[in-house]
Protein backbone atom coordinates (compact mmCIF):
# COMPACT_ATOMS: atom_id res chain seq x y z
CA UNK A 1 0.00 0.00 0.00
CA UNK A 2 2.84 2.31 0.75
CA UNK A 3 4.50 1.72 -2.52
CA UNK A 4 1.06 2.67 -4.46
CA UNK A 5 1.02 5.80 -2.53
CA UNK A 6 4.90 6.58 -2.97
CA UNK A 7 3.78 5.84 -7.44
CA UNK A 8 0.80 7.59 -6.85
CA UNK A 9 2.90 10.24 -5.33
CA UNK A 10 5.54 10.37 -7.99
CA UNK A 11 3.61 10.93 -10.82
CA UNK A 12 1.13 13.92 -9.42
CA UNK A 13 5.06 15.48 -8.96
CA UNK A 14 5.87 14.65 -12.56
CA UNK A 15 2.51 15.82 -13.78
CA UNK A 16 3.14 19.19 -11.72
CA UNK A 17 6.29 19.61 -14.21
CA UNK A 18 5.43 17.96 -17.26
CA UNK A 19 1.91 19.86 -17.66
CA UNK A 20 3.19 23.33 -17.54
CA UNK A 21 6.22 22.76 -19.92
CA UNK A 22 3.36 20.93 -22.28
CA UNK A 23 1.64 24.45 -22.09
CA UNK A 24 4.39 26.99 -21.96
CA UNK A 25 5.39 25.17 -25.44
CA UNK A 26 2.33 24.95 -27.17
CA UNK A 27 1.97 29.15 -26.11
CA UNK A 28 5.72 29.44 -27.96
CA UNK A 29 4.70 27.73 -31.03
CA UNK A 30 1.65 29.46 -31.26
CA UNK A 31 3.19 32.69 -32.95
CA UNK A 32 4.98 30.03 -35.94
CA UNK A 33 2.16 27.83 -36.63
CA UNK A 34 0.26 30.60 -37.07
CA UNK A 35 2.57 31.86 -39.62
CA UNK A 36 2.95 28.48 -41.28
CA UNK A 37 -0.63 27.58 -41.69
CA UNK A 38 -1.17 31.32 -43.60
CA UNK A 39 0.83 29.59 -46.37
CA UNK A 40 -2.40 27.60 -47.38
CA UNK A 41 -4.94 30.60 -46.80
CA UNK A 42 -6.29 32.25 -49.56
CA UNK A 43 -4.06 35.04 -50.99
CA UNK A 44 -4.62 38.45 -50.90
CA UNK A 45 -5.15 41.13 -54.06
CA UNK A 46 -1.67 42.86 -53.39
CA UNK A 47 0.14 38.81 -53.07
CA UNK A 48 0.64 38.80 -57.16
CA UNK A 49 2.39 41.99 -57.27
CA UNK A 50 4.23 41.38 -54.52
CA UNK A 51 5.63 37.90 -55.12
CA UNK A 52 6.90 39.41 -58.95
CA UNK A 53 8.18 42.82 -57.68
CA UNK A 54 9.22 42.54 -54.33
CA UNK A 55 9.65 38.46 -53.43
CA UNK A 56 12.31 37.63 -56.39
CA UNK A 57 13.99 40.41 -55.89
CA UNK A 58 14.10 40.07 -52.38
CA UNK A 59 15.06 36.24 -52.00
CA UNK A 60 18.06 36.89 -54.75
CA UNK A 61 19.61 39.93 -52.63
CA UNK A 62 19.24 37.89 -49.15
CA UNK A 63 21.28 34.73 -50.74
CA UNK A 64 23.92 37.21 -52.40
CA UNK A 65 24.08 38.74 -48.74
CA UNK A 66 24.03 35.14 -46.67
CA UNK A 67 26.61 33.73 -49.38
CA UNK A 68 29.80 36.60 -49.40
CA UNK A 69 29.31 36.91 -45.38
CA UNK A 70 29.60 33.26 -45.44
CA UNK A 71 32.15 32.86 -47.33
CA UNK A 72 34.19 35.72 -45.75
CA UNK A 73 33.64 35.64 -41.91
CA UNK A 74 34.67 31.55 -42.88
CA UNK A 75 37.63 32.88 -43.98
CA UNK A 76 38.39 35.47 -41.57
CA UNK A 77 36.94 32.99 -38.57
CA UNK A 78 38.73 30.30 -39.03
CA UNK A 79 42.34 31.81 -39.96
CA UNK A 80 42.11 33.61 -36.81
CA UNK A 81 41.31 30.61 -34.79
CA UNK A 82 44.01 28.79 -36.23
CA UNK A 83 46.43 31.40 -35.75
CA UNK A 84 45.96 32.16 -31.73
CA UNK A 85 45.78 28.06 -31.27
CA UNK A 86 48.44 27.35 -32.73
CA UNK A 87 50.91 29.58 -32.42
CA UNK A 88 52.53 31.67 -30.24
CA UNK A 89 52.85 35.32 -30.37
CA UNK A 90 52.52 38.74 -29.04
CA UNK A 91 49.48 39.38 -27.26
CA UNK A 92 48.03 35.98 -28.24
CA UNK A 93 46.29 36.01 -25.08
CA UNK A 94 45.09 38.99 -25.44
CA UNK A 95 43.06 38.83 -28.76
CA UNK A 96 42.32 35.42 -27.90
CA UNK A 97 39.21 37.10 -26.16
CA UNK A 98 39.30 40.26 -27.49
CA UNK A 99 38.44 39.32 -30.88
CA UNK A 100 35.27 38.37 -29.41
CA UNK A 101 34.38 41.84 -28.51
CA UNK A 102 32.98 42.84 -32.47
CA UNK A 103 29.76 40.33 -30.51
CA UNK A 104 29.03 42.98 -28.25
CA UNK A 105 28.23 46.15 -31.41
CA UNK A 106 24.98 45.13 -32.74
CA UNK A 107 25.58 44.77 -36.89
CA UNK A 108 22.90 48.59 -37.44
CA UNK A 109 25.07 50.12 -34.76
CA UNK A 110 28.17 49.35 -36.54
CA UNK A 111 26.54 50.22 -40.17
CA UNK A 112 25.36 53.88 -38.54
CA UNK A 113 28.87 54.62 -37.38
CA UNK A 114 31.16 53.53 -40.46
CA UNK A 115 28.39 55.16 -42.93
CA UNK A 116 28.77 58.50 -41.48
CA UNK A 117 32.99 57.95 -40.67
CA UNK A 118 33.28 57.21 -44.65
CA UNK A 119 30.34 59.87 -45.49
CA UNK A 120 31.55 63.28 -47.16
CA UNK A 121 31.77 64.75 -43.85
CA UNK A 122 32.82 61.73 -42.05
CA UNK A 123 36.21 61.74 -40.68
CA UNK A 124 37.93 60.05 -43.67
CA UNK A 125 37.27 61.75 -46.79
CA UNK A 126 37.64 65.26 -44.33
CA UNK A 127 41.32 64.52 -42.86
CA UNK A 128 42.50 63.51 -46.65
CA UNK A 129 41.54 66.90 -47.70
CA UNK A 130 42.30 68.85 -44.76
CA UNK A 131 45.54 67.18 -43.57
CA UNK A 132 47.01 65.92 -46.71
CA UNK A 133 45.11 67.80 -49.57
CA UNK A 134 43.79 64.73 -51.69
CA UNK A 135 40.57 64.60 -52.27
CA UNK A 136 39.49 60.99 -53.25
CA UNK A 137 36.52 59.64 -55.46
CA UNK A 138 33.53 59.60 -53.68
CA UNK A 139 32.52 56.33 -55.28
CA UNK A 140 35.74 54.74 -53.18
CA UNK A 141 34.06 55.04 -49.21
CA UNK A 142 30.24 54.05 -50.90
CA UNK A 143 29.52 51.55 -48.06
CA UNK A 144 25.72 52.29 -48.06
CA UNK A 145 25.38 49.28 -50.61
CA UNK A 146 25.34 45.48 -50.82
CA UNK A 147 29.18 45.99 -50.59
CA UNK A 148 29.35 47.62 -47.43
CA UNK A 149 26.48 45.01 -45.84
CA UNK A 150 28.94 42.48 -46.52
CA UNK A 151 31.13 43.68 -45.06
CA UNK A 152 29.80 45.05 -41.75
CA UNK A 153 27.96 41.53 -40.80
CA UNK A 154 31.98 39.99 -41.90
CA UNK A 155 33.56 41.74 -39.26
CA UNK A 156 30.98 42.16 -36.74
CA UNK A 157 30.02 38.59 -37.15
CA UNK A 158 33.22 36.29 -37.99
CA UNK A 159 33.39 35.92 -33.54
CA UNK A 160 30.31 33.12 -34.42
CA UNK A 161 32.84 31.49 -36.44
CA UNK A 162 36.22 32.63 -34.51
CA UNK A 163 34.83 31.22 -30.85
CA UNK A 164 33.62 27.63 -31.88
CA UNK A 165 36.27 26.81 -34.26
CA UNK A 166 39.08 27.81 -32.02
CA UNK A 167 37.56 26.08 -28.97
CA UNK A 168 37.30 22.86 -31.21
CA UNK A 169 40.87 23.62 -32.17
CA UNK A 170 41.81 23.77 -28.60
CA UNK A 171 40.14 20.67 -27.54
CA UNK A 172 40.75 18.30 -30.36
CA UNK A 173 43.68 16.14 -29.66
CA UNK A 174 46.65 17.12 -30.53
CA UNK A 175 48.01 13.91 -31.82
CA UNK A 176 46.93 14.64 -35.57
CA UNK A 177 48.89 17.85 -35.80
CA UNK A 178 51.57 16.66 -34.23
CA UNK A 179 51.56 13.06 -36.56
CA UNK A 180 51.36 15.58 -39.80
CA UNK A 181 54.48 17.39 -38.26
CA UNK A 182 56.34 15.02 -37.73
CA UNK A 183 55.58 13.35 -41.54
CA UNK A 184 57.06 17.01 -42.95
CA UNK A 185 53.87 18.79 -43.60
CA UNK A 186 54.22 22.18 -43.55
CA UNK A 187 51.96 24.96 -41.53
CA UNK A 188 49.55 25.37 -44.67
CA UNK A 189 49.51 21.27 -45.83
CA UNK A 190 48.17 20.68 -42.02
CA UNK A 191 45.96 23.58 -41.70
CA UNK A 192 44.09 22.45 -45.44
CA UNK A 193 44.60 18.72 -45.00
CA UNK A 194 44.28 18.51 -41.65
CA UNK A 195 42.81 21.05 -39.10
CA UNK A 196 40.73 22.27 -41.98
CA UNK A 197 38.81 19.37 -42.23
CA UNK A 198 38.72 18.35 -38.61
CA UNK A 199 36.64 21.42 -37.69
CA UNK A 200 33.89 20.97 -40.27
CA UNK A 201 31.55 20.57 -37.38
CA UNK A 202 32.30 23.60 -35.63
CA UNK A 203 32.41 25.66 -38.86
CA UNK A 204 29.22 24.78 -40.52
CA UNK A 205 27.08 24.99 -37.01
CA UNK A 206 28.98 28.69 -36.36
CA UNK A 207 28.41 29.55 -40.20
CA UNK A 208 24.40 28.49 -39.65
CA UNK A 209 24.53 30.94 -36.74
CA UNK A 210 25.84 33.63 -39.07
CA UNK A 211 23.13 32.95 -41.40
CA UNK A 212 20.68 33.52 -39.31
CA UNK A 213 21.53 36.65 -38.09
CA UNK A 214 22.05 37.83 -41.35
CA UNK A 215 18.67 36.91 -42.71
CA UNK A 216 17.33 38.31 -39.14
CA UNK A 217 18.99 41.57 -39.68
CA UNK A 218 16.71 45.19 -40.47
CA UNK A 219 18.80 47.63 -39.33
CA UNK A 220 21.51 47.32 -41.68
CA UNK A 221 20.05 46.38 -44.45
CA UNK A 222 17.02 48.70 -44.39
CA UNK A 223 19.62 51.76 -43.84
CA UNK A 224 22.07 50.41 -46.53
CA UNK A 225 18.95 50.16 -48.63
CA UNK A 226 19.55 46.19 -49.85
CA UNK A 227 16.30 44.56 -50.49
CA UNK A 228 15.94 41.22 -47.97
CA UNK A 229 12.73 39.65 -46.92
CA UNK A 230 13.05 41.25 -43.30
CA UNK A 231 12.69 44.85 -45.16
CA UNK A 232 9.84 43.44 -47.52
CA UNK A 233 8.22 42.27 -44.60
CA UNK A 234 8.35 45.32 -43.14
CA UNK A 235 7.54 47.32 -46.78
CA UNK A 236 4.64 45.41 -46.89
CA UNK A 237 3.21 45.88 -43.07
CA UNK A 238 3.91 49.58 -42.99
CA UNK A 239 3.67 50.78 -47.00
CA UNK A 240 1.07 48.31 -48.38
CA UNK A 241 -0.52 48.46 -45.01
CA UNK A 242 -1.41 44.47 -46.13
CA UNK A 243 -0.11 42.36 -42.87
CA UNK A 244 -2.06 39.27 -44.36
CA UNK A 245 0.37 39.39 -47.27
CA UNK A 246 3.32 40.63 -44.82
CA UNK A 247 2.35 36.96 -42.85
CA UNK A 248 2.34 35.24 -46.18
CA UNK A 249 5.89 36.25 -46.82
CA UNK A 250 7.04 35.77 -43.19
CA UNK A 251 5.69 31.94 -43.74
CA UNK A 252 8.21 31.74 -47.12
CA UNK A 253 11.13 32.53 -45.08
CA UNK A 254 10.57 30.16 -42.61
CA UNK A 255 10.39 27.63 -45.23
CA UNK A 256 13.29 28.49 -46.73
CA UNK A 257 14.79 28.34 -42.98
CA UNK A 258 13.82 24.97 -42.66
CA UNK A 259 14.84 24.11 -45.66
CA UNK A 260 18.70 25.10 -44.70
CA UNK A 261 18.01 23.11 -41.38
CA UNK A 262 17.12 20.06 -43.36
CA UNK A 263 19.99 20.63 -45.95
CA UNK A 264 22.82 20.89 -42.60
CA UNK A 265 21.16 17.78 -41.30
CA UNK A 266 21.70 15.89 -44.48
CA UNK A 267 25.30 17.48 -45.30
CA UNK A 268 26.26 16.09 -41.83
CA UNK A 269 24.42 12.91 -41.35
CA UNK A 270 27.05 10.23 -43.97
CA UNK A 271 30.32 12.53 -42.32
CA UNK A 272 30.79 11.62 -38.93
CA UNK A 273 33.87 10.84 -36.89
CA UNK A 274 35.57 10.33 -33.72
CA UNK A 275 38.63 9.96 -31.89
CA UNK A 276 40.02 6.84 -31.74
CA UNK A 277 41.27 7.04 -28.12
CA UNK A 278 39.70 8.85 -25.36
CA UNK A 279 43.02 10.49 -24.50
CA UNK A 280 42.76 13.53 -25.69
CA UNK A 281 44.67 16.58 -25.60
CA UNK A 282 45.86 19.75 -26.94
CA UNK A 283 48.54 20.58 -29.13
CA UNK A 284 51.60 22.55 -27.69
CA UNK A 285 51.56 25.80 -30.17
CA UNK A 286 54.31 26.80 -32.35
CA UNK A 287 56.23 29.96 -31.15
CA UNK A 288 56.70 32.35 -33.67
CA UNK A 289 59.74 35.05 -33.87
CA UNK A 290 60.70 37.62 -36.23
CA UNK A 291 58.86 38.72 -39.46
CA UNK A 292 56.18 35.67 -38.89
CA UNK A 293 55.69 36.74 -35.18
CA UNK A 294 54.82 40.45 -36.59
CA UNK A 295 52.99 39.20 -39.36
CA UNK A 296 50.27 37.30 -36.80
CA UNK A 297 50.36 40.23 -34.52
CA UNK A 298 49.72 43.26 -37.32
CA UNK A 299 46.93 40.33 -38.58
CA UNK A 300 45.26 40.36 -35.56
CA UNK A 301 45.53 44.01 -34.54
CA UNK A 302 44.06 45.24 -38.04
CA UNK A 303 40.94 42.65 -37.46
CA UNK A 304 40.19 44.04 -33.73
CA UNK A 305 40.60 47.78 -35.04
CA UNK A 306 38.49 47.91 -37.62
CA UNK A 307 35.91 45.77 -36.23
CA UNK A 308 35.68 47.47 -32.36
CA UNK A 309 38.10 49.54 -31.51
CA UNK A 310 37.85 51.97 -34.14
CA UNK A 311 33.65 52.40 -34.07
CA UNK A 312 33.94 52.41 -29.83
CA UNK A 313 36.14 54.99 -30.00
CA UNK A 314 34.21 56.87 -32.74
CA UNK A 315 30.92 56.64 -30.79
CA UNK A 316 32.62 57.44 -27.47
CA UNK A 317 33.84 60.95 -29.23
CA UNK A 318 30.16 61.50 -30.68
CA UNK A 319 29.16 60.69 -26.97
CA UNK A 320 31.09 63.98 -26.14
CA UNK A 321 29.24 65.92 -28.60
CA UNK A 322 25.91 65.18 -28.23
CA UNK A 323 25.99 63.99 -24.17
CA UNK A 324 24.03 67.07 -22.71
CA UNK A 325 21.02 67.28 -25.78
CA UNK A 326 20.40 63.48 -25.21
CA UNK A 327 21.30 62.36 -21.48
CA UNK A 328 18.39 64.24 -19.95
CA UNK A 329 15.16 62.67 -17.94
CA UNK A 330 13.53 61.59 -21.36
CA UNK A 331 16.27 59.09 -21.38
CA UNK A 332 16.35 58.02 -17.72
CA UNK A 333 12.92 56.97 -18.84
CA UNK A 334 14.02 55.30 -22.55
CA UNK A 335 16.40 52.94 -20.24
CA UNK A 336 13.68 52.18 -17.78
CA UNK A 337 11.64 51.28 -20.43
CA UNK A 338 14.58 48.97 -21.86
CA UNK A 339 15.58 47.70 -18.72
CA UNK A 340 11.81 47.23 -17.37
CA UNK A 341 10.87 44.70 -21.02
CA UNK A 342 13.97 42.93 -20.71
CA UNK A 343 13.97 41.97 -17.07
CA UNK A 344 10.51 40.78 -17.34
CA UNK A 345 10.90 38.59 -20.32
CA UNK A 346 14.29 37.11 -18.51
CA UNK A 347 11.64 36.26 -15.76
CA UNK A 348 9.46 34.75 -17.75
CA UNK A 349 12.12 32.87 -19.93
CA UNK A 350 14.39 31.63 -17.07
CA UNK A 351 11.09 30.39 -15.32
CA UNK A 352 10.38 28.23 -18.40
CA UNK A 353 13.40 27.27 -18.98
CA UNK A 354 13.37 25.45 -15.59
CA UNK A 355 10.09 23.61 -15.81
CA UNK A 356 11.37 22.13 -19.10
CA UNK A 357 15.08 21.43 -18.96
CA UNK A 358 14.00 19.55 -15.30
CA UNK A 359 10.91 17.81 -16.58
CA UNK A 360 12.95 16.29 -19.65
CA UNK A 361 15.78 15.47 -17.46
CA UNK A 362 13.15 13.42 -15.01
CA UNK A 363 11.99 11.34 -17.67
CA UNK A 364 14.42 11.50 -20.95
CA UNK A 365 12.69 9.91 -24.47
CA UNK A 366 11.75 11.26 -27.72
CA UNK A 367 9.31 13.47 -26.48
CA UNK A 368 11.16 14.99 -24.21
CA UNK A 369 13.53 15.92 -26.93
CA UNK A 370 10.93 16.92 -28.80
CA UNK A 371 9.56 19.51 -26.79
CA UNK A 372 13.24 20.91 -25.80
CA UNK A 373 13.19 21.43 -29.75
CA UNK A 374 9.98 23.12 -29.68
CA UNK A 375 10.31 25.79 -26.96
CA UNK A 376 13.75 26.37 -28.54
CA UNK A 377 12.26 26.83 -32.03
CA UNK A 378 12.02 30.33 -31.88
CA UNK A 379 15.84 31.36 -31.43
CA UNK A 380 16.50 30.07 -35.38
CA UNK A 381 13.83 32.48 -36.54
CA UNK A 382 14.63 36.27 -37.69
CA UNK A 383 13.05 38.59 -35.14
CA UNK A 384 10.74 40.40 -37.96
CA UNK A 385 8.93 36.74 -38.62
CA UNK A 386 8.07 36.33 -34.94
CA UNK A 387 7.31 39.29 -34.70
CA UNK A 388 4.28 39.23 -37.38
CA UNK A 389 3.37 35.67 -35.87
CA UNK A 390 2.58 37.50 -32.48
CA UNK A 391 0.95 39.95 -34.10
CA UNK A 392 -1.57 37.52 -36.18
CA UNK A 393 -2.33 35.54 -32.28
CA UNK A 394 -2.58 38.81 -30.88
CA UNK A 395 -5.04 40.18 -33.41
CA UNK A 396 -7.16 36.82 -32.97
CA UNK A 397 -7.38 36.52 -29.27
CA UNK A 398 -8.40 40.76 -29.36
CA UNK A 399 -10.90 39.20 -31.96
CA UNK A 400 -12.32 36.74 -29.35
CA UNK A 401 -12.10 39.01 -26.42
CA UNK A 402 -14.30 41.59 -28.56
CA UNK A 403 -16.74 38.73 -29.25
CA UNK A 404 -17.16 38.05 -25.75
CA UNK A 405 -17.69 41.98 -24.62
CA UNK A 406 -19.54 42.41 -27.20
CA UNK A 407 -17.39 45.51 -28.71
CA UNK A 408 -14.68 45.87 -31.27
CA UNK A 409 -11.01 47.20 -29.56
CA UNK A 410 -7.43 45.92 -29.45
CA UNK A 411 -7.11 44.90 -25.97
CA UNK A 412 -3.97 43.14 -26.01
CA UNK A 413 -2.83 44.43 -29.50
CA UNK A 414 -1.47 47.53 -28.58
CA UNK A 415 0.13 46.13 -24.84
CA UNK A 416 3.42 45.75 -23.54
CA UNK A 417 2.49 42.18 -23.29
CA UNK A 418 3.03 41.41 -27.22
CA UNK A 419 6.62 42.82 -27.01
CA UNK A 420 7.20 41.14 -24.27
CA UNK A 421 6.11 37.66 -25.82
CA UNK A 422 7.75 38.48 -28.64
CA UNK A 423 10.87 38.85 -26.26
CA UNK A 424 10.21 35.20 -24.83
CA UNK A 425 9.11 33.18 -28.29
CA UNK A 426 12.51 34.59 -29.41
CA UNK A 427 15.24 34.12 -26.67
CA UNK A 428 13.41 31.21 -25.17
CA UNK A 429 16.92 29.34 -26.81
CA UNK A 430 19.74 31.33 -25.06
CA UNK A 431 17.78 30.80 -20.92
CA UNK A 432 17.14 27.10 -21.79
CA UNK A 433 20.69 26.08 -23.11
CA UNK A 434 22.24 27.73 -20.12
CA UNK A 435 20.11 26.04 -17.51
CA UNK A 436 20.57 22.79 -19.61
CA UNK A 437 23.85 22.87 -19.40
CA UNK A 438 23.46 23.38 -15.92
CA UNK A 439 21.38 20.45 -15.38
CA UNK A 440 24.27 18.60 -17.75
CA UNK A 441 26.64 19.35 -15.09
CA UNK A 442 25.32 18.17 -11.91
CA UNK A 443 24.28 15.28 -13.49
CA UNK A 444 21.92 12.86 -11.57
CA UNK A 445 23.88 11.83 -8.13
CA UNK A 446 22.30 14.25 -6.42
CA UNK A 447 18.40 13.89 -7.24
CA UNK A 448 19.02 9.87 -6.78
CA UNK A 449 20.19 10.83 -3.48
CA UNK A 450 17.58 13.18 -2.57
CA UNK A 451 15.24 10.50 -3.43
CA UNK A 452 16.36 8.20 -1.37
CA UNK A 453 16.02 9.99 1.48
CA UNK A 454 12.41 10.70 0.64
CA UNK A 455 12.39 13.92 -0.60
CA UNK A 456 10.03 14.26 -3.64
CA UNK A 457 11.23 16.04 -6.73
CA UNK A 458 9.65 19.61 -6.23
CA UNK A 459 11.34 19.43 -2.82
CA UNK A 460 14.71 18.19 -4.73
CA UNK A 461 14.58 20.96 -7.18
CA UNK A 462 13.92 23.74 -4.32
CA UNK A 463 16.72 22.43 -1.70
CA UNK A 464 19.19 20.50 -4.31
CA UNK A 465 19.33 21.45 -7.91
CA UNK A 466 18.25 25.29 -7.46
CA UNK A 467 21.44 25.66 -5.07
CA UNK A 468 23.59 23.83 -7.33
CA UNK A 469 22.10 25.92 -10.72
CA UNK A 470 22.62 29.27 -9.45
CA UNK A 471 25.47 30.14 -12.12
CA UNK A 472 23.74 28.71 -14.85
CA UNK A 473 20.95 30.35 -13.95
CA UNK A 474 22.59 33.99 -13.85
CA UNK A 475 24.34 33.07 -17.36
CA UNK A 476 21.24 32.49 -18.87
CA UNK A 477 19.86 35.46 -17.09
CA UNK A 478 22.83 37.99 -18.15
CA UNK A 479 22.60 36.34 -22.03
CA UNK A 480 19.50 36.30 -22.33
CA UNK A 481 19.00 40.28 -21.36
CA UNK A 482 21.57 41.27 -23.37
CA UNK A 483 20.13 39.42 -26.20
CA UNK A 484 16.85 41.33 -25.42
CA UNK A 485 18.45 44.62 -25.29
CA UNK A 486 19.89 44.40 -28.81
CA UNK A 487 16.52 43.10 -30.27
CA UNK A 488 15.49 45.84 -32.95
CA UNK A 489 12.77 44.21 -35.61
CA UNK A 490 10.71 42.76 -32.49
CA UNK A 491 11.18 46.26 -30.91
CA UNK A 492 10.22 48.15 -33.89
CA UNK A 493 7.16 46.13 -34.69
CA UNK A 494 5.49 45.10 -31.54
CA UNK A 495 6.26 48.12 -29.04
CA UNK A 496 2.86 49.84 -28.17
CA UNK A 497 2.78 53.46 -29.49
CA UNK A 498 5.21 56.00 -28.13
CA UNK A 499 7.20 53.22 -26.14
CA UNK A 500 10.81 53.41 -26.90
CA UNK A 501 13.75 50.90 -26.14
CA UNK A 502 17.53 51.59 -26.80
CA UNK A 503 17.44 49.80 -30.04
CA UNK A 504 14.18 51.96 -31.10
CA UNK A 505 15.92 54.97 -30.24
CA UNK A 506 19.39 54.12 -32.27
CA UNK A 507 17.74 53.17 -35.03
CA UNK A 508 15.16 56.62 -34.79
CA UNK A 509 17.92 58.93 -34.69
CA UNK A 510 19.84 57.13 -37.02
CA UNK A 511 17.00 57.12 -39.77
CA UNK A 512 16.55 61.08 -38.80
CA UNK A 513 20.51 61.56 -39.98
CA UNK A 514 21.10 62.32 -36.07
CA UNK A 515 24.22 59.87 -35.95
CA UNK A 516 25.73 61.81 -33.04
CA UNK A 517 22.81 61.52 -30.93
CA UNK A 518 22.79 57.86 -31.13
CA UNK A 519 26.36 57.60 -29.76
CA UNK A 520 24.81 57.37 -26.26
CA UNK A 521 21.86 54.94 -27.04
CA UNK A 522 24.47 52.95 -29.20
CA UNK A 523 27.02 52.98 -25.96
CA UNK A 524 24.55 51.78 -23.16
CA UNK A 525 23.84 48.84 -25.67
CA UNK A 526 27.03 48.21 -26.46
CA UNK A 527 28.58 48.42 -22.57
CA UNK A 528 25.99 45.91 -21.35
CA UNK A 529 26.87 43.62 -24.15
CA UNK A 530 30.43 43.04 -23.41
CA UNK A 531 29.56 42.17 -20.27
CA UNK A 532 28.11 38.76 -21.54
CA UNK A 533 30.82 38.34 -24.12
CA UNK A 534 33.59 38.96 -21.01
CA UNK A 535 31.20 36.30 -19.49
CA UNK A 536 31.25 33.98 -22.06
CA UNK A 537 35.03 34.02 -22.28
CA UNK A 538 35.06 33.29 -19.06
CA UNK A 539 32.67 30.34 -19.09
CA UNK A 540 34.53 28.94 -21.64
CA UNK A 541 38.12 29.27 -20.30
CA UNK A 542 36.89 27.47 -17.04
CA UNK A 543 35.25 24.71 -19.19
Amino acid sequence: MTNLRYIRDLRRQLHSWWIPSIVAALVILLPILSILLSIIQPATENWGHIREYVLVDAVIQSTQLVLMTVLLTACIGVSLAWLVTAYDFPMKRFFSWALLLPLAVPPYIAAYTYSNMFSYTGIVQKTMRDYFSYSPDPSWFGVMSMRGAVMIFTLFLFPYVFLLTKAFFSKQSGSYIENARLLGRGPFSIFFTVALPLCRPALVGSLMLVTFEVLSDFGVVSYFGVQTISTAIFKTWFGMYDVDSAIRLAAWLMVGILGLFALEHFLRSNRKFSASTSKSRSFLPKRLTGVQAGLAWIACSLVFAFSFLIPFVQLIVWATWSFESVWTSAFYQLMANTFKVAAIATAIIMVVSVLVANSCRLQPSLFSNLLAKAVTAGYSIPGAVIAVGVLHVFIGLDHQLSQWRGEEALWLSLSIAMLIFGYVVRFMATGYNAVDSGYERIGTSYLQASRLLGLGITRTFWKVDLPLLRRALLTGAILTFVEILKELPLALLLRPFNFETLATKTYQYASDERIFEASIPSLCIIAVSMLSVLLFHRIGEEK
